[in-house]
């Protein structure tokens, strides 16, 4: 990829979706008592995520229908950023 600006967008895209899957993997542990949510560190990481998360989750949740305790809001939301990365690409090169 030639455009930094594209490069950048890719990039933040990208780390989004790891914050979004280091919040999932986080929250298990959390709930299976590996991590102890009292500790100062563990609670920093827990609280970032949670608030990096859940603007966009929580608007995704809205519109999904309720499934019990399975949460697939986060999937949702991962295939809606693949497809926005997909879709900036495509009308760069369609462009160019």
């Amino acid at each position: 990829m030639s455009n930094p600006f594209l490069w950048l967008i890719f990039q933040v895209i990208d780390l989004y979706m790891w914050i979004i899957i280091i919040n999932i993997v986080f929250s298990w542990l959390v709930a299976f008592n590996v991590f102890n949510s009292s500790n100062r560190f563990v609670y920093m990481i827990g609280d970032f995520t949670h608030r990096a998360t859940e603007p966009a989750l929580s608007r995704i949740r809205r519109y999904m229908p309720d499934l019990g305790n399975f949460d697939i809001a986060p999937v949702v939301l991962i295939l809606l950023l693949i497809f926005l990365q997909r879709f900036i690409l495509w009308g760069y090169q369609q462009i160019g």
